[in-house]
């Protein structure tokens, strides 16, 4: 019965051991603490976007390492809908910025004991259940706004992802160097 529901438990096992293991890297990284992601607000604490960075480096190099390899890696590009992602931007970086969590920190949050998240998680499956009743409204009339279909850099340029993979790199390393200034000046 409930298999038109659930994965198997290979698959459901699996999405568990790496939730597990996300929610460990973000406590030991410290964004599961209220003052670390305010600090990244306040341009006083530059964890968040060191761990950002770093994960979008090391996740792009594995992605199209692997893909280069042979594996057999499917992305699944949305199309680029310019105004539903400014309004999903606007709306999630005000939520952000009232709980003061993203969503994954969030949950991180509450498993390591910090109450204070509750009422944001609530609030986002609530959210999520009240943009799931309005996604027919939102398809009509938001998303084909600016629809460039699914666009990514190389599709646009011709230029291999690896240009651009180089190109984040060499940014990263500018951001990390001038935070260690920073924090530095700040010593």
């Amino acid at each position: 019965m409930f298999e038109n529901f659930f994965a198997n438990p290979t698959t459901i096992l699996m999405g568990g051991v790496t939730g597990f293991l996300f929610g460990f890297l973000l406590q030991k990284g410290g964004v599961t603490r209220f003052s670390v992601i305010v600090g990244q607000f306040l341009l006083k604490d530059f964890t968040v976007l060191k761990i950002m960075l770093t994960a979008i480096v090391v996740g792009s190099v594995g992605i199209y390492g692997m893909r280069a390899l042979g594996f057999d890696i499917d992305l699944h590009i949305k199309a680029t809908a310019l105004l539903g992602n400014a309004l999903g931007g606007l709306i999630f970086g005000a939520g952000m910025a009232v709980l003061g969590y993203c969503p994954g920190t969030a949950v991180a949050a509450i498993g390591e004991g910090s109450r204070h998240a509750v009422p944001g998680v609530i609030g986002m499956i609530v959210g999520a259940g009240l943009y799931a009743e309005v996604y027919p409204w939102v398809k009509a009339n938001i998303l084909n706004i600016g629809n460039i279909g699914k666009a990514t850099l190389p599709s646009m340029t011709g230029w291999s992802a690896w240009w651009f993979i180089l190109a984040l790199f060499v940014l990263a390393m500018g951001i990390f160097n001038l935070i260690a200034r920073l924090e530095q000046k700040k010593l």
